[in-house]
């Protein structure tokens, strides 16, 4: 194997070591994918102007120009661009870069969609109304009265426990630790109310 690296010419062992660096590297990041390590989940509850429900931010790395998408580019091309090394003949060698290019822009493709179509399977978080109006929960920060300043409260609803931001009619401060019963949601803030003692 060693005698065969070190037979490689210039064009050959440009491929070969970056086609190493950049498989090992996606190993590495598929591994880390797969055991959560990077990237955790992160319920974002701060209003982002959705009707109905709330959004959870996760770093899903979707996107066309990621880490690893441009790993996928560089390790699928450079193994391409090797083969055609070997099989074009030795004045067009340099033809090799074409199908290189476009097998890792092919190989760039395919990891950007999925991933896309992992997240979305992945839950999102999303809350609808239903699942929160009429919940109890407990004021977690004070919530001044008539709506002139936000709290925060804290719940569990469709299995997840989650902190929300909040506001009140009502005519006196809720403090800290009130149970307070969820009259309305809006645009990722509830409405809340104290219970009847």
């Amino acid at each position: 194997m060693w005698q065969w690296i070190i037979s490689l010419d210039v064009l050959s062992s440009i491929y070969f070591w970056i086609a190493v660096a950049a498989t090992v590297l996606l190993i590495v990041q598929i591994v880390m994918m797969l055991f959560s390590i990077g990237g955790e989940a992160d319920i974002d509850m701060d209003g982002d102007g959705l009707p109905d429900d709330m959004s959870a931010g996760n770093d899903s790395g979707v996107g066309f120009f990621t880490l690893k998408g441009i790993t996928v580019f560089f390790s699928i091309g450079a193994w391409v661009g090797l083969l055609c090394v070997v099989l074009f003949p030795e004045n067009l060698e340099w033809l090799s870069i074409l199908p290189a290019f476009a097998s890792g822009l092919v190989g760039m493709v395919i990891m950007y969609f999925a991933m896309r179509g992992m997240a979305k399977m992945q839950s999102n978080g999303n809350i609808q109304r239903e699942s929160i109006v009429g919940k109890e929960a407990t004021v977690y920060v004070s919530i001044n009265p008539s709506r002139t300043g936000r709290g925060k409260v804290t719940m569990t609803a469709q299995g997840q426990y989650m902190e929300i931001d909040a506001v009140t009619d009502e005519k006196e401060k809720i403090m800290v630790d009130e149970k307070v019963i969820v009259c309305e949601y809006t645009n990722g803030t509830v409405v809340v109310k104290r219970i009847e003692k």
